[in-house]
């Protein structure tokens, strides 16, 4: 039985790629790590939790040597808006810590590690429609440059020494089980909630800004679904394209309002409407659909719908 590192455990990804984890190899077979934020009862007692900073290469090879890993989900990184305001822990933390995970991935011969890239990758001279798999990468946020100079990292570990890292562009994820922690996306899941506690929104950006976006469900999907394909049938080791649907700002603000009486929104576009611009509105993925079947489920209505019930039930 495979046995399982996840990292940034209680960001937006991992609190929910991690519970899909131990329901398919068991829970004591995945340990979290997490470094700051407090895990809840709940979290804490369905397995394993250690605490441990992915910048201190030390702590990190104490759990792989802990409890034999032999597979990484490697998630912590400093978010996009986040990432503006403060550079240099974006730096420090996206790459310092990707660094340590693959110099420790090699020396114990980890079989896989998963490692997520993000639309940030692009910039204002990526096409910006149906954007290829292949194409120009000049990101305008320190978030967007440790995400290309982590691809290449990636795929330098992967030529050099044979190591199996695998890794996605994800869109702007859509969860209602973790609040927006800090992304340029986050208007996409903000306005569920505050939609839901105040009737109201105030969306950061314009109403015709258009990104691609994905449920939750669809990208834990995708990210098990690339870790568990045969390493014959990864083409890609930089990242892959990923994407699920495109829509603006002012489609979600309307559809929310279908599924949330009396729902209003204004639009207010502040210093991430800068940083959305920069990135594409539609995505080609093509090749992960291809490589490893690929396909997602949730459309927007489906979203919304789902948004709204979980967030109501679990007030």
């Amino acid at each position: 039985m495979e046995k399982i590192l996840v990292t940034g455990a209680l960001g937006q990804i991992g609190s929910e790629l991690i519970p899909a984890l131990r329901k398919k190899f068991g829970n004591e077979n995945v340990i979290a790590v997490g470094h700051r934020k407090e895990p809840s009862e709940e979290f804490k007692n369905a397995g394993p939790f250690e605490r441990a900073d992915t910048r201190n290469k030390d702590e990190l090879k104490a759990l792989i040597e802990k409890y034999n890993i032999d597979t990484i989900y490697h998630l912590v990184g400093v978010l996009s808006a986040v990432g503006e305001k403060n550079p240099d822990l974006a730096w420090d933390v996206n790459m310092n810590g990707l660094k340590n995970i693959l110099e420790l991935a090699v020396e114990y011969k980890i079989k896989r590690l998963f490692w997520p890239s993000s639309i940030a990758a692009f910039g204002p001279t990526t096409p910006l429609e149906n954007t290829p798999q292949k194409t120009i990468l000049e990101p305008t946020t320190m978030y967007g440059v440790t995400k290309v100079a982590g691809e290449l990292l990636c795929q330098y570990y992967f030529v050099k020494y044979g190591l199996d890292v695998r890794s996605l562009r994800y869109p702007g994820i859509i969860s209602w089980k973790t609040p927006p922690g800090g992304g340029t996306t986050d208007y996409a899941v903000a306005i569920y909630y505050e939609g839901l506690e105040k009737g109201h929104y105030d969306c950061f950006v314009r109403g015709n800004t258009v990104l691609p976006m994905m449920y939750m469900d669809d990208a834990v999907k995708a990210t098990m679904q690339l870790m568990e394909a045969e390493p014959e049938k990864i083409t890609i080791r930089t990242a892959y394209n990923l994407t699920a649907v495109s829509f603006s700002a002012k489609e979600l603000a309307d559809n929310v309002a279908e599924h949330i009486e009396g729902f209003t929104c204004t639009f207010i576009p502040d210093e991430r409407q800068k940083i959305a611009d920069s990135w594409p509105s539609t995505i080609d993925d093509s090749k992960a659909r291809e490589d490893w079947g690929w396909n997602h489920q949730f459309g927007l209505d489906e979203i919304s719908a789902d948004m709204v019930k979980n967030l109501k039930n679990n007030k």
